[in-house]
Parts: structure tokens; C-alpha cells; sequence
């Protein structure tokens, strides 16, 4: 089983206030994104390149979906920041076999000619408090990647922390031949660096 990283997301509050903190910290637009009806929550992208960051928040103008949000959303509060990351694989429920217990069931999405399958918890917890990533399954070639605007950021390093890292390092084997972020033990939270127009930035 080979995962790549797909994209990262970050959430927010309030998606104006994701796009705001997005765009101060790297000095660059993002692109519109769409809504995701079967979930409530709405987003904006950033392509980088073969990989892209995804702003999203609960969708107030949507009605309730009848089951806890994924990413968690229905339990964020605070600051806009770097939540989840998501590993694109060719087989998901192969993924699935040898992911973590609660790691999700697979859930069909579309949004125009883009449809895709995603593992979503029932509780809405990725394990690992969200530093497992939730996987992803893309039908045919069609990928936000590919149409987002090049606004010439790129991701240069991903880094995870969490208290259990190596545990984390472990669950992570099966799925991927080469990890996409560097593990530490610590206090869990996401750090990205990113080359830009500006320079280097950063998320967290």
C-alpha cells in the first residue's frame, strides 16, 4: 500500500476568518472552493502544485447533517489553524484493513465533475486526535490540485507532534513508503512551511 499526501487542511471558526489567516500568513489569495452538503461545512483552497491546502468551517447557511462533522469541526474552537492532513491512496478500503480502528467508513462525495470516497469517523475523531490522517480515494483523474490557480507557493516540510509520535510512526508504516511529515513527541499540533512569492512562510 503506497499513500501520498493529498492536502491539509485547516480549520476555522468561521471560514472568513480561516481565509483571512490563510492569506495574512502567506501573503497570497485563495482560490473558491465549494460546499460540501452531506457534511454542512463550506471551503477555499490554495493550490501547491501537486498538493494543496484546504480552508474549511461549518457551513451556517447548511442544515445539520444528522451525524457529527468530520475533522472534527463540531468541537472547534479557537484560533484558525492546521488540524488534519489527508493521504490520497488507490484503494481505500485496502487502506482501510490496515489503518488504525476508527480511521472511518467510507463515504461517496461529489461537487461537479470532482467525486471522490473518504473515510470519515463516525465520532468525527480522526485517531491519534486527528494526527492520523483521514483517507481518501479520488474516482478518475479529476483533482483540485490540477485546476487551482498557480499562485507559486509550494510546500516545502510537514511536521506532526503529538505525545505518542512513535505509536503514530507505527500506525503510519503500513500505508506509506515514504512518510510526508516529520514526527516528533510533544504537544500535538501541525506545522507547515511553505516557499512563496514572499518567501518562506508558515502555518501552524
Amino acid at each position: 500500500m503506497t499513500c501520498l499526501l493529498d492536502h491539509l487542511a485547516l480549520s476555522a471558526a468561521t471560514l472568513a476568518e480561516g481565509v483571512e489567516a490563510v492569506e495574512t500568513a502567506l501573503g497570497l489569495p485563495l482560490a473558491p472552493g465549494g460546499a460540501h452538503p452531506q457534511m454542512g461545512t463550506h471551503n477555499r483552497l490554495l493550490g501547491l502544485g501537486p498538493v494543496y491546502l484546504e480552508v474549511i468551517a461549518i457551513d451556517p447557511g447548511a442544515p445539520a447533517p444528522g451525524r457529527p462533522r468530520w475533522f472534527d469541526l463540531d468541537n472547534f474552537a479557537g484560533a484558525p489553524r492546521l488540524t488534519n492532513w489527508i493521504a490520497r491512496t488507490p484503494d481505500l478500503e485496502a487502506a482501510l484493513a490496515l489503518a488504525p480502528e476508527g480511521t472511518g467508513m467510507p463515504v461517496a462525495l461529489e461537487r461537479g465533475d470532482l467525486s471522490w470516497r473518504m473515510a470519515v469517523p463516525g465520532n468525527g475523531k480522526l485517531p491519534f486526535s486527528g494526527a492520523f490522517p483521514a483517507l481518501i480515494q479520488w474516482n478518475g483523474a479529476a483533482h483540485p490540485a490540477g485546476r487551482l490557480p498557480d499562485a507559486g507557493a509550494r510546500l516545502t516540510a510537514l511536521e506532526i507532534a503529538h505525545p505518542r509520535a512513535e505509536a503514530l510512526r507505527a500506525a503510519l508504516a503500513p500505508l506509506f513508503d515514504s512518510l510526508p511529515a516529520a514526527l516528533h513527541e510533544g504537544p500535538f499540533g501541525f506545522r507547515a512551511e511553505f516557499e512563496t512569492p514572499h518567501g518562506r512562510r508558515v502555518l501552524e
